[in-house]
């Protein structure tokens, strides 16, 4: 078993932003954290990139529980990844189809759920929920060194 805690974030939106992840392995304890950055990008496609980033770290398939405060990442993967598969990765924007947002990495999400079991757990961010500062501590100072 895998806890996954995730956060993204921005300076500005768009703007710099930072992702990060702090993984841990449950049964020995064993913990990993990486974070990243972009001079310009959105708070969304941080989220999703700290979710893509942990993931890709795994060496081998396992059952995972993510631990994320965005809805954007835990309703994508529940409710609007099926549907958008289903219409070629687009969506309705009124009469017409467009393409999916931040589809990049929606794909590759989903390529790591084929190999992983993941439940998505909400957390309230800036809740005093300790993985989840930490991770937000991490991918904040990832953007702020494109900070001028």
């Amino acid at each position: 078993m895998i806890h996954l805690y995730t956060d993204g974030g921005c300076s500005g939106n768009p703007g710099p932003g930072g992702w990060a992840f702090l993984m841990r392995h449950v049964p020995t304890g064993k913990e990993m954290e990486d974070s990243g950055g972009e001079p310009e990008t959105t708070n969304n496609r941080m989220e999703l990139t700290a979710v893509v980033m942990g993931l890709s770290a795994l060496k081998r398939p396992s059952d995972v529980e993510l631990f994320t405060d965005s809805v954007y990442v835990g309703k994508g993967m529940s409710e609007w990844m099926p549907k958008w598969k289903a219409n070629g990765w687009r969506r309705r924007e009124g009469k017409k189809w467009a393409e999916v947002k931040n589809v990049d990495l929606w794909q590759k999400l989903d390529e790591l759920l084929q190999q992983h079991q993941v439940t998505y757990i909400r957390v309230a961010g800036h809740s005093g929920h300790p993985e989840n500062d930490r991770v937000d501590e991490l991918a904040v100072a990832a953007y702020q060194k494109y900070l001028k």
